[in-house]
């Protein structure tokens, strides 16, 4: 399988005074584009400085963080945004659409915010949020959305760009089960389309659809479970 990120032995600390706060302790993994893979852990274990580092959000303190054959340890903060915007799709909890903006107006933006007309950023829109049955609701502001359908829109969001790099904050936390089931169903076919898709999440509902589980405690991550695997 093509490889879509990787770390090299990367770890992330942080300094408080004198005390030294070790967020994930040097790690080495890869992550492959067609896989759905899950992060979990209990809460403060390193799955969110993971997640940061995968994102280009945050640099390492120590090792290497690759996209692809990019190297991101020495880019610039531009050269970084660049690659969020191009490279990486983003889910989150809490949506985070756009209060004013309509469905399609919050699909649209990272397309215009890459220089693409308006004519051609809603003509590309539009066909993602076909994919996700969606088209009916496109004028409707997030408020007149429900949590899956606002999920829904935030995937759209999240792949207009075409990224091969997806990664997932919590997605179904604040879902019922069948917005859960729709919402994972379609990241699982998006790993089908020669993506990586990266999961951090509490959810167990959502083991059946991972290619590979990565846990993580108290910094440091496995292959294999620790003693507690989920938060209860």
């Amino acid at each position: 399988m093509e490889v879509a990120a990787r770390i090299e032995e990367a770890g992330k600390e942080y300094k408080t005074g004198d005390t030294t706060i070790v967020a994930l302790a040097p790690s080495t993994t890869v992550f492959n584009k067609g896989e759905v893979t899950l992060i979990v852990g209990p809460s403060g274990s390193g799955k969110t400085t993971l997640l940061s580092l995968l994102g280009c959000v945050i640099y390492p303190t120590t090792g290497n963080v690759w996209l692809g054959d990019t190297c991101v340890n020495h880019l610039s903060e531009a050269e970084l945004a660049k690659i969020r915007l191009n490279e990486i799709g983003f889910v989150f909890q809490g949506f985070n659409l756009l209060a004013p903006l309509n469905a399609l107006e919050n699909v649209m933006q990272p397309l215009l915010l890459k220089g693409e007309s308006r004519k051609v950023a809603k003509q590309k829109s539009l066909s993602i949020i076909r994919k996700f049955d969606m088209q009916s609701r496109v004028k409707n502001l997030p408020r007149n959305l429900s949590g899956g359908q606002q999920q829904r829109i935030a995937v759209a969001r999240a792949l207009v760009s075409d990224p091969k790099l997806i990664l997932c904050d919590e997605p179904t936390a604040s879902l019922d089960h069948k917005s859960a089931v729709l919402v994972m169903d379609m990241l699982k076919a998006l790993s089908r389309e020669d993506r990586a898709v990266i999961i951090v999440t509490h959810d167990t509902r959502l083991k059946k659809y991972a290619d590979r589980t990565i846990y993580v405690s108290e910094g440091k991550i496995s292959d294999t479970p620790f003693e507690e695997e989920f938060d209860h």
